[in-house]
């Protein structure tokens, strides 16, 4: 290896460090705070310095008296369906304008793409005036179809270019033998767009549960609540308790840190599956 070739990886991989620790840099404060009494972290300068004892006494507040377990289910309840839904229903829209031919299949893409476009908080109002109108506002529901609904843009897009490698003439056997389309769809599209559908899913999976708009503008019950909301609760009125704010933070990103360990194998094989193709 030449000595340019040795400088330029060496920059590479030095550069990558640095703004690797620099990401990592808040989650470190956020660390060490929660293992620090309220006077550490008040009378700390430094809320980088390490605590004098490590305690998981505020896990354990944050978790039972901060309501976090309920918090917890509700973010489950959420985002699980919301996920499942988001997806089938993206890849029945992808290989429908994937693999048929219509007249503006195009006009429809383009529309859902577009959709991607436009900013959330735009649709604060509107949003919160149809679930009221219908009875939806303060509930599962309506959180749920909402997630649903605007995530079809992205996830379409995605499955759509997707299932356009799979050949159609597998596709046209299939009709030959007498398949319904829907059959057609369950047991030859859906098995091999797997690895896609398992990567857009620890995407979809992660961006749910980490929303808090939502959360927030469609439910006014503190036991329907999301973790991500449930934390503005840990705050106290005069004195914001940072430690068992921070542990409460670390137990919601916990989640989907573990989610994407366990499936990080379907992650990428689905994103070197779309690029070799």
């Amino acid at each position: 290896m030449s000595k340019k070739r040795i400088l330029w990886v060496g920059s590479f991989y030095l550069i990558a460090i640095v703004i690797s620790l620099i990401w990592l840099f808040p989650l470190f404060i956020a660390g060490t705070t929660a293992f620090k009494s309220m006077s550490e972290v008040v009378q700390d300068v430094y809320w980088w310095n390490l605590p004098d004892n490590f305690t998981f006494k505020y896990f354990l507040e944050a978790w039972n008296q901060g309501g976090m377990s309920r918090y917890f289910l509700n973010s489950f309840i959420i985002t699980v369906p919301s996920v499942i839904g988001a997806l089938f229903f993206s890849a029945l829209g992808g290989f429908a304008l994937a693999k048929y031919r219509f007249k503006y299949n195009k006009l429809i893409l383009g529309i859902f793409i577009a959709g991607n476009m436009i900013p959330f908080q735009m649709m604060m109002f509107p949003v919160f005036r149809i679930s009221n109108l219908i009875g939806l506002y303060d509930t599962y529901l309506a959180v749920i179809l909402f997630h649903i609904s605007f995530q079809m843009g992205f996830c379409i897009f995605f499955l759509r270019n997707f299932i356009r490698t799979i050949p159609t003439d597998l596709l046209d056997a299939a009709r030959v033998d007498g398949s319904s389309e829907f059959r057609i769809f369950l047991q030859i599209v859906l098995p091999l767009t797997k690895p896609a559908l398992a990567a857009l899913g620890i995407l979809e999976f992660t961006w749910i549960w980490n929303d808090y708009l939502w959360g927030l503008v469609l439910l006014a019950s503190d036991n329907l609540r999301p973790v991500t909301v449930g934390l503005v609760s840990l705050q106290g009125e005069y004195l914001s308790k940072w430690n068992i704010i921070s542990a409460g933070s670390l137990i919601a990103a916990a989640v989907p840190l573990i989610v994407f360990l366990l499936f990080q194998r379907y992650f990428i094989q689905g994103l070197m599956m779309g690029a070799s193709k």
